[in-house]
């Protein structure tokens, strides 16, 4: 009796044991079901049904998706937006003796003697096989690995909390908890728009879940929840992108970083009306060290008319627009603009990260070695695009990045910055 007794109890425990593992596993792949089912609903809302798709060299695939069927109108502002295709106004280009400037300021001497620098125009790599036609905009088409690298599906394209920097109020005592670092020029005041000329590099990033950026800011808001932001420049994020690839990007928010905005179009929000450029595409080409030099040209401004803040790429490629409708505090004007690099350390092994900002060269090294913001300019109240009367500079570690400013009649305001990050005076 007592044998019967034992084995049914072990009966009993081995079926336990069976149904709970098998439950487990049910869970799990509910669990893994749910999350595949998610991301395809996610990759169906961004990936929109595209007119022709293009394969680029680096292995993305841009699709050429008609300009009203993008991302920005599936934002509930802009459900019955009208797409304005051009602004109403574009900024003057005033000197310091008040003169209409209509040509691009050129080089310092020194610098433009330099058999370094180059004037070619940047494209994109996807150029090289086609191109979207007209009444469409180019537009990276998201895959599934791409959100899979993300935290979640819902932070999918989104920067991290805390990545703003407000140089008057900076608490040492976050530059750990945060991880980002910067090496900026900035200026407070009453601003409609900023633009500058910065060369692009490839800078080399330490781990997939660091990145680095180089871009200039248009910030207003009390610089915590109610933070608005308007960004653009180029980086290397290997986790947005899956490679280390220099891109050209955009961002925006309007509660600091936590629920609203994204990276280019991987929401809804910035309206695109260019057919040419893709932005989070490549650039190409980039600077060398000691070599050839590469810049591009970003200006940002509001449209005194309509109060929607445009987008310039180069000499005269408007890209789009923010529309005024997505900010509270840029609805009016920025309190705050600043130029400059940005990197994530992790410190994940107890030390300063390597990756790099910029070049990776100190500010001091210079012409063709560090990276440069030249030509920086605001637009006032106005409407004219002049250089800030006052900027300042700020960096959280010199000596793992830092900036230096200059100024001469060709560059007008500028600076080089950068750094290695990890070196024997940034353990």
């Amino acid at each position: 009796m007592t044998e019967v007794k034992l084995f049914f109890r072990l009966a009993v425990l081995l079926y336990l044991f069976t149904a709970a593992r098998f439950c487990y596993a049910a869970r799990s792949r509910f669990s893994g079901s749910r999350k595949n089912v998610e991301v395809l609903k996610h990759l169906n809302r961004l990936n929109k049904r595209p007119t022709n798709s293009i394969q680029s060299p680096d292995g993305d695939i841009i699709d050429c998706v008609h300009v009203s069927h993008q991302p920005a109108f599936d934002h509930p502002f802009l459900k019955n937006h009208t797409i304005k295709m051009a602004p109403n106004y574009h900024p003057n280009w005033i000197n310091k003796d008040g003169i209409n400037l209509s040509s691009m300021m050129n080089p310092s001497k020194d610098e433009q003697s330099s058999s370094f620098e180059k004037h070619e125009a940047i494209t994109q790599l996807w150029h090289s096989n086609g191109k979207c036609p007209k009444g469409t905009i180019p537009i990276r088409r998201t895959k599934k690995e791409d959100i899979l690298r993300a935290s979640s599906v819902k932070r999918y394209g989104k920067k991290s909390f805390s990545t703003f920097m407000q140089p008057s109020s900076i608490d040492p005592d976050l530059i750990n908890q945060n991880g980002h670092q910067h090496a900026i020029a900035y200026s407070q005041g009453e601003f409609y728009g900023a633009k500058a000329t910065m060369n692009v590099w490839n800078p080399k990033i330490h781990q997939s879940n660091e990145f680095s950026l180089s871009q200039i800011w248009l910030l207003g808001g009390s610089f915590a929840s109610d933070l608005n932001s308007i960004e653009a420049g180029w980086q290397v994020s290997p986790d947005l992108y899956g490679d280390n690839n220099t891109r050209l990007f955009i961002y925006w928010t309007s509660d600091a970083y936590q629920a609203t905005g994204c990276y280019n179009l991987l929401c809804s929000g910035f309206v695109q009306t260019n057919n040419e450029i893709a932005i989070g595409g490549s650039i190409s080409p980039i600077s060398q060290s000691h070599g050839s030099q590469y810049d591009i040209t970003i200006l940002i401004w509001k449209d005194p008319e309509e109060g929607n803040w445009w987008m310039q790429f180069g000499n005269g490629k408007v890209l789009g627009y923010w529309p005024a409708t997505l900010f509270s505090y840029l609805s009016d004007s920025a309190s705050l603009i600043e130029w400059g690099g940005e990197v994530v350390n992790t410190a994940s092994d107890g030390q300063h990260s390597t990756t790099q900002m910029g070049s990776g060269a100190f500010p001091e090294e210079g012409f063709s070695k560090a990276s440069y913001f030249r030509n920086i300019q605001i637009v006032d109240e106005s409407n004219n695009l002049r250089d800030p009367k006052d900027m300042n500079t700020f960096s959280e570690q010199p000596n793992c990045y830092n900036v230096q400013t200059h100024n001469n009649d060709k560059w007008g305001s500028h600076f080089y910055y950068g750094g290695p990050g990890r070196n024997p005076n940034c353990p």
